[in-house]
């Protein structure tokens, strides 16, 4: 990250996902990173603000994630 906040200071870099996802309404999956494909969505859940995904690359099965209490749009599906 040193390289990256040399170049972008202005930017918040976050140390995982969860860091990334405390305190926000909702969360988008951009990319199908394995670090993105196997999110614990509980603990996701408790970070966050809103439970709300929305999965552009289709990385999850809606049910799982409808089940673990988020609102979850799919995009192609």
């Amino acid at each position: 990250m040193a390289p990256a906040k040399a170049m972008m200071p202005d930017l918040v870099y976050c140390t995982d996902a969860y860091d990334a996802a405390e305190g926000a309404d909702a969360v988008v999956i951009v990319t199908e990173w394995d670090a993105y494909r196997a999110l614990d969505l509980a603990r996701l859940k408790r970070v966050m603000a809103g439970p709300v995904m929305v999965d552009l690359r289709n990385v999850y099965q809606r049910a799982d994630v409808e089940q673990a209490g988020f609102a979850y749009t799919a995009v192609g599906r």
